[in-house]
């Protein structure tokens, strides 16, 4: 992995020796979904790294979209970070407790508005608690600061840029979802989507770029392995989607990890092209 690939991911040492920074700020993405009993703000409020606040992936969203979580505008966006203490100059290391099924959403949120600095920690939360090292449960006090907001659209998918695209062929799309889901064999957690998937996707479930033994993102090799054997071209743009546009995160920090910067995500995913009228596959 080259040096600014690898930048993207913190290890839990690392952190653990730059708590007292200036210029680091810690978030919890932790996030479920709607079939599991359970909630992240939880998880947080039980135990967290000191000094991480709470990324709220449903609330830092587009109020007025019907889908979850799609991305707000720049100003919704710059209000929500600079009300949790981040500005642009920051470094972020945001971590979660779902598996590293959630942080590269929030990794992949900052760096669409246009921060650099910012990094998931290697293991999340597992690997630090398996390491018996600090937790807090307290909330902690937070200074407002100003962030100024800027999209870069490229790195974002419509539904009609992805309706498009099954006729042009002109980027390769990859699922995140498990391979029941994808093939419409398993139930979808949100009952108004159809089973399938978009015509031409291959799929990828995200928990494979995920050691089980540690809970850490695999090695290069490991990932292009994964990639290879989805079908995925690594030469060829590559437009990432899952259930509701938080795992599609994880495979596009996973390409990311291999230097691979023509990565879209489709931000609506199954959510929005299962629940419409659009063609699908199973």
């Amino acid at each position: 992995m080259n040096s600014a690939a690898t930048n993207a991911l913190v290890d839990t040492g690392w952190l653990h020796e730059h708590l007292a920074d200036s210029d680091l700020r810690i978030v919890d993405s932790t996030w479920y979904l709607p079939t599991v009993d359970r909630e992240g703000i939880a998880d947080y409020r039980n135990a967290h790294v000191p000094g991480a606040g709470f990324w709220d992936i449903d609330a830092i969203c587009d109020p007025d979209s019907g889908l979850p979580h799609m991305l707000p505008d720049e100003t919704v966006f710059a209000d929500h970070v600079g009300r949790l203490g981040i500005s642009n100059d920051d470094h972020v290391v945001v971590y979660d407790n779902s598996g590293m099924q959630t942080s590269p959403r929030v990794w992949w949120t900052l760096r669409a508005f246009g921060h650099r600095r910012v990094s998931v920690l290697n293991g999340g939360m597992r690997k630090w608690l398996a390491e018996d090292r600090p937790v807090a449960a307290d909330t902690p006090a937070v200074t407002p600061a100003r962030y100024t907001a800027r999209l870069d659209a490229s790195m974002v998918r419509s539904m009609q840029d992805v309706r498009s695209n099954i006729e042009s062929r002109s980027e390769q799309v990859l699922d995140a979802r498990s391979a029941g889901r994808f093939a419409g064999t398993e139930p979808e957690p949100r009952p108004q989507c159809r089973p399938g998937h978009i015509p031409g996707s291959l799929n990828l479930p995200s928990v494979t770029l995920v050691d089980p033994d540690t809970g850490t993102f695999r090695v290069a090799a490991e990932l292009e392995a994964r990639f290879a054997e989805s079908g995925l071209d690594l030469r060829a743009p590559v437009i990432t989607s899952c259930g509701s546009g938080v795992t599609a995160c994880v495979l596009a920090l996973g390409l990311h990890l291999l230097g691979k910067g023509d990565v879209a995500v489709y931000d609506g995913s199954w959510t929005e092209w299962g629940s419409s009228d659009m063609p699908v596959e199973t």
